[in-house]
């Protein structure tokens, strides 16, 4: 490395860190402490150590973690052979320091005296302001103390370095720990079967969220578990931290030779060399790992198609082309469909001899993506956005963990590029944004449109994208359609792509509309993944910055019985969703503006709705408290505008939905009627019965409903397993069906097949027809003394009402005529009950 770009610092870029224009990953080693010498109290002599850094250049590693502040000479000698240092900073720890003002006071002084001494120095990578500390500690203090002391620490060391990276030393005993401030997570991990350590790998990944993560810790004693096994762990440690996309690792230790508490250690030998510093087999086993990190080859390297979807993306574009421009992936093609910009789009994407571009008529996102999906050559075709910037190494984690699990599609994280603005910083924390819904930590749920590939066949297989969704939604749509065919969704954190946000309120309230458009057509299309108040429902945790609802209960750690669980996980506690429907367009409808409208005449209502609209903004007020906002571009309007966009964006975004949803032409019963036609004998009964013979079970025949309603395109919903009915389904805007089904067991293959059916007016139906009688009853109560025939108006609301009823009667009578038609399929014969009896027979024709 030029010494020009080694004296750099070393700076955190996303989920990695960079020196120079280059990306630097951790390859490191830890050193001491060693016996007390004639030049330093935790270091050997300078010709010692002068030998000892040749040899950790010669293992190929970058980094060298002490644990003790080093002395100014060692800092130069390892700027002489290009070695960064990761210096952990000791304070007295293991005691209760959180109770001593003393020990506060000394620790703040230690992390200050350390830093200031070693500034100047292009050797310092990083410093780590404590390490491991005790759980039972933590425990007595209380996890929340402890992270802010250690916030408080890292300030500290900042007031003296502004540009100086700092973590802390964290393990599996206090993975809960989770300071605000770090610039990246460091944990030192010792786990020796493969599989249980990418596991935790891929939770470490999801800890952090969009910080880098580094083993500070990984070591194997050679006497215990052998030299040869040492080999083999250590380097299968190496190959899976980098592929698992972590920022590095640093092997414990160099040598044999160290100390704990002044006393050497010898019953254990977790070096990669002895106390004389001769080699062991381990060194060369780490060597060549070293060696062949970050990029481990792939099993495979199958064709990527990158499709860029653009309208009227001029202003990121450049920035877009040229991060596609430099992938690290020998093997891809990138394709622009330029979806009838109206700027200057296809002139930028003309200066790219290496871009496929594609120019159509304006016909919407999904359109867009399905003719770059067309024009696609690769096995594998990723998708991002014109206002993206894509990591170097996107497609190369991408593919390496869609290669690795058993998934048809992959996505991976959208970070907040560190040259967008304050407002677009507001923006990413404010509701609404992209974010991926994870159901465990590889295994996804949704995953965000800008940043997402998918096997070309699962694509085809399933019609690719819905040209409906003009401006958003497909990539829910997708998401769904593909898991209801049974496939799976990855989920790959070092994945990243930058996302540049709107970066004014305007053209984030636009956005929203669009989305809000988009859930109408998504409601309508699955039914089943939303709530009545067409609110969407995810099974898996959402990763955002944003705040999806409000946090009201602390989350839970698990300690393990007396506090020694050696895993101890924080369970988050579920955001509180009730409280953010305060915030709703829904509720200011419902609520607050009519207890302003019905005050006009009823003074004493005037404070009650003075308070609902508080209770809306004060809510929007807690909300931008818990936002998280980049402390680099947090300003003092940061919050306040955060909260204004809690309280626009439910309005506009709900606003948009509802009239989508009105706009959409009902869904008329000729084009929407079943194979078997409509049901014309006018009967309304609650239970539809048919007896068979054929062997069938109950499973067979809501199956057989079920594929009937998605071969006629009905919208419906199924049991998830909490509902008290099979079968869900939707007429138009204004009715519901629900299904139940019973089989009675009789003798051979006879059986009998109950149905139940129960219709209701939908939820819009109830707001709708309740909303008229009051708004009515109000105007009739204020003004119908000086105009008498306004008490007309009361008669539209039953005339509305039996325009609802028949409504529902309607889509009755086409669910009753699907299930005679399913029967007629199975060879079912239809039961009616004989009144003289009471006993069920077959139906006179």
């Amino acid at each position: 490395m030029p010494a020009a770009v080694f004296n750099d610092r070393v700076r955190v870029d996303g989920k990695f860190f960079r020196l120079g224009d280059s990306k630097f990953y951790v390859k490191g080693v830890a050193y001491g402490p060693f016996t007390l010498s004639a030049e330093s109290d935790y270091f050997p002599s300078r010709e010692l150590a002068r030998s000892d850094f040749q040899l950790i250049r010669e293992l190929g590693a970058n980094v060298v973690r002490t644990y003790y502040p080093p002395p100014r000479w060692l800092l130069d000698l390892a700027n002489e052979h290009e070695l960064k240092m990761l210096v952990d900073i000791p304070w007295e720890k293991n005691r209760c320091f959180l109770d001593s003002a003393k020990l506060k006071q000394a620790a703040r002084e230690a992390v200050r005296r350390t830093v200031h001494e070693c500034a100047g120095s292009q050797a310092i990578f990083a410093y780590s302001i404590v390490n491991e500390i005790p759980p039972d500690i933590v425990r007595w203090s209380g996890a929340r103390a402890v992270q802010k002391f250690l916030d408080e620490l890292i300030a500290v060391a900042k007031e003296t370095d502004p540009a100086c990276l700092c973590t802390f030393g964290n393990y599996p005993p206090t993975e809960f720990l989770r300071p605000g401030s770090v610039d990246f997570f460091s944990f030192n991990v010792y786990l020796h079967q493969r599989k249980a350590f990418e596991s935790y790998l891929n939770r470490l990944q999801m800890l952090a969220e969009d910080k880098p993560v580094l083993i500070g810790e990984f070591g194997i004693d050679s006497i215990r578990e052998s030299e040869p096994a040492k080999c083999d762990i250590l380097a299968w440690s190496v190959e899976s931290a980098f592929r698992a996309g972590l920022a590095g690792t640093v092997i414990f230790s160099f040598t044999d030779d160290w100390v704990v508490a002044g006393q050497p250690i010898t019953d254990w030998a977790m070096g990669l060399t002895t106390r004389e510093r001769q080699r062991k087999p381990s060194f060369k086993a780490v060597r060549y790992s070293f060696g062949k990190a970050p990029y481990f080859p792939l099993a495979r390297w199958p064709r990527v198609s990158v499709v860029v979807a653009c309208y009227n993306g001029a202003r990121t574009l450049k920035a877009c082309l040229d991060s596609l421009s430099r992938l690290n992936y020998p093997d891809y093609e990138v394709i622009m469909i330029d979806d009838g910009s109206l700027d200057a789009s296809g002139q930028i994407a003309s200066l790219y001899s290496n871009i496929r571009y594609f120019r159509q008529t304006n016909q919407g996102l999904s359109s867009a993506r399905n003719a770059g999906i067309a024009a696609a050559r690769g096995e594998i075709v990723a998708f991002t956005d014109a206002d993206c910037r894509a990591d170097e190494d996107w497609l190369y984690y991408l593919v390496a963990d869609l290669l690795d699990g058993e998934f048809a599609g992959i996505g991976g994280p959208n970070l907040l590029p560190p040259e967008d603005s304050s407002v677009a910083a507001a923006v990413m924390a404010s509701p609404g944004g992209p974010a991926h819904v994870m159901l465990t930590d590889r295994l996804a749920e949704h995953i965000p449109g800008c940043n997402m590939a998918f096997y070309r066949g699962a694509l085809e297989e399933i019609g690719g994208f819905d040209p409906i969704f003009r401006k958003a939604g497909d990539d829910v749509d997708v998401c769904w359609r593909l898991q209801q065919s049974g496939y799976k969704l990855g989920f790959s954190p070092s994945a990243f792509v930058w996302h540049y946000r709107r970066s004014t309120i305007r053209d984030y309230l636009n956005q929203q509309q669009g989305y809000g458009e988009a859930e109408a057509l998504l409601v309508r299309k699955h039914p089943e993944y939303f709530n009545a108040l067409g609110g969407s429902l995810w099974k898996g945790r959402i990763y955002t910055s944003a705040k999806v609802g409000l946090m009201v209960r602390r989350s839970i750690i698990y300690h393990g019985t007396f506090g020694t669980g050696f895993f101890q996980a924080l369970y988050a506690a579920p955001s509180s969703m009730g409280i953010m429907f305060c915030t709703s367009l829904e509720y200011h409808a419902l609520v607050t503006i009519p207890l302003f409208v019905f005050s006009a005449p009823f003074h004493f209502l005037l404070p009650v709705a003075i308070a609902s609209l508080a209770v809306s903004l004060g809510i929007c007020v807690v909300a931008a408290f818990q936002a998280e906002l980049p402390p680099n571009r947090s300003r003092p309007w940061s919050r306040a505008l955060v909260g204004w966009l809690f309280f626009l964006q439910p309005i506009v975004r709900g606003w948009a939905r509802y009239r989508a949803r009105l706009e959409l032409q009902p869904r008329a019963w000729s084009a929407e009627a079943p194979p078997h036609g409509r049901m014309d004998t006018g009967e309304l009964l609650q239970q539809f019965c048919y007896w068979s013979q054929e062997d069938l079970s109950r499973l067979d025949i809501i199956r057989s409903v079920i594929s009937t309603l998605e071969r006629t395109h009905w919208p419906h919903k199924e049991d998830t397993g909490w509902n008290n009915y099979d079968i869900e389904v939707f007429g138009n805007r204004w009715s519901r069906v629900q299904l139940t089904l019973a089989m009675e067991q009789l003798a051979g293959k006879n059986r009998i097949f109950r149905w139940r059916v129960c219709a209701y007016w939908s939820l819009a139906s109830k707001l709708a027809f309740w909303t008229a009688f009051g708004f009515e009853m109000l105007i009739v109560g204020v003004v119908a003394r000086e105009e008498p025939w306004l008490w007309m108006l009361l008669l539209t609301i039953p005339v509305f009402g039996l325009f609802l009823e028949q409504e529902k009667r309607n889509l009755h009578r086409m669910v009753a005529a699907v299930l005679d038609g399913v029967a007629r399929d199975n060879k079912m014969v239809r039961l009616e009950k004989d009144e003289s009896e009471g006993e069920l027979k077959p139906k006179s024709a």
